[in-house]
């Protein structure tokens, strides 16, 4: 029998998706399954991007232009420039999802076995990215002590060897809920500006940052060349599968080059682009409601996780996620047992073990991400259902309170 590819060993398994079938086994057995592993917000997605999609008359669905459709790319200037992000929208390329955009910013900068620094635990799916295109991921620890602040810029020079090509960062951070203070950004800017380096930026979460300002990459003086920004429409919206993201770069041989990967795929969405068109006129007052519900949100699940014996989660200060230390021995293994032996009152819980998103095989063991995704009372059946787990879960190890 023939073999797949060494990079097809390689490739990591979705710590967010990977316990999936038993999360499926267990609601087949009719257990509520209380999800929160994944990113899928439960906020309902504005009704003008669904009527725009019921209202498409056109007798032929086609391809749209490869950097994706003029409209859409304008509109999605016009967004920046609200935020105070000065672009135009030869700046763009609309793409299938943020995911894309990444893979088009690899592709376009990194050559097989180049190296990106990246802070550690980081979204878990930069990896599979960086194993798709032969290159490196470098981590940069960060620390649940500190609250996930960003690494000393000694510690990222340490990590230089003459293969580093790139720093990625996440603003607000995906898994960590850590936003990157302007000075901290800079410090960032003058180590590219020193070492040239391109400066990748996943802002996909700029909407939400809750205890203060969101300061772009984008802005930041003298590294303009070396920019390149990751955006998307999923989580600010509450359209995960409309598939629509962005790269965003004033470099313009960076534009040009991801250009041409996505020609080789030909478009992005047709429906995806006329629903992101539409959200682009959604209504200042969406974006502030879902700002106010995380936000409480947030407030509530952190409050109440830390008051169960052994549980540390710090404060996150945007995006809808956190890093929670628990009181087992691997956290994995406990994830899976709850979908596997555990329920309270018909409930369990799916969270993503927090070892996928770091690169050590040890990091991580303990953690899992947690997704503020689900209403207040889902949450508070969530923490009860944990709490319950955890006083009888036989891996549990009891630590020094």
């Amino acid at each position: 029998m023939p073999k797949i590819s060494d990079r097809g060993f390689r490739m990591p398994a979705s710590p967010i998706r990977k316990l999936a079938q038993y999360a499926d086994a267990a609601k087949q057995r009719g257990i509520e399954v209380l999800h929160l592993n994944i990113g899928q917000p439960d906020i309902i997605t504005p009704q003008i991007a669904i009527d725009a999609v019921k209202n498409h008359n056109d007798p032929i669905i086609s391809y749209s232009h490869s950097a994706g459709n003029l409209s859409l790319r304008k509109g999605l200037a016009d967004y920046y420039v609200k935020n105070n992000i000065d672009v135009d929208y030869s700046n763009i390329l609309i793409t299938t999802g943020g995911s894309e955009a990444i893979c088009f910013a690899y592709y376009s900068i990194l050559n097989y076995g180049d190296e990106v620094i990246v802070p550690e635990p980081f979204y878990s799916n930069y990896y599979g990215f960086t194993t798709e295109t032969g290159a490196r991921m470098i981590p940069v620890r960060s620390t649940i002590e500190n609250g996930f602040a960003l690494p000393s810029i000694e510690e990222f020079e340490n990590a230089l060897t003459p293969r580093t090509k790139a720093i990625m960062l996440c603003n607000p951070n995906n898994p960590t809920g850590y936003v990157y203070s302007k000075k901290e950004l800079e410090q960032i800017r003058d180590m590219v500006k020193e070492y040239d380096l391109f400066l990748i930026c996943d802002e996909v979460y700029r909407e939400f940052c809750y205890d203060g300002e969101h300061y772009s990459v984008m802005n930041l003086k003298g590294i303009e060349e070396n920019t390149i920004l990751i955006d998307s429409f999923s989580k600010r919206y509450s359209v995960c599968g409309i598939r629509i993201g962005a790269l965003i770069s004033k470099n313009k041989e960076v534009i040009a080059t991801s250009l041409k990967f996505a020609q080789a795929r030909l478009s992005p969405p047709t429906f995806g682009q006329i629903a992101a068109e539409a959200l682009l006129k959604t209504p200042d007052s969406y974006l502030k409601q879902s700002f106010s519900e995380y936000k409480e949100r947030r407030d509530y699940i952190i409050s109440e996780l830390n008051k169960i014996k052994g549980v540390y989660s710090p404060m996150p200060k945007g995006a809808f996620y956190s890093i929670v230390e628990l009181p087992v021995d691997n956290a994995e293994l406990f994830c899976k047992w709850l979908l596997e032996e555990f329920e309270f009152e018909g409930t369990t819980v799916m969270m993503a073990p927090g070892n996928g998103f770091y690169t050590g095989k040890k990091m991580g063991e303990t953690q899992v991400r947690i997704a503020y995704v689900l209403n207040k009372e889902k949450l508070a059946k969530a923490v009860r259902c944990l709490k319950k787990a955890l006083e009888v879960y036989p891996g549990r190890v009891c630590k020094d309170e």
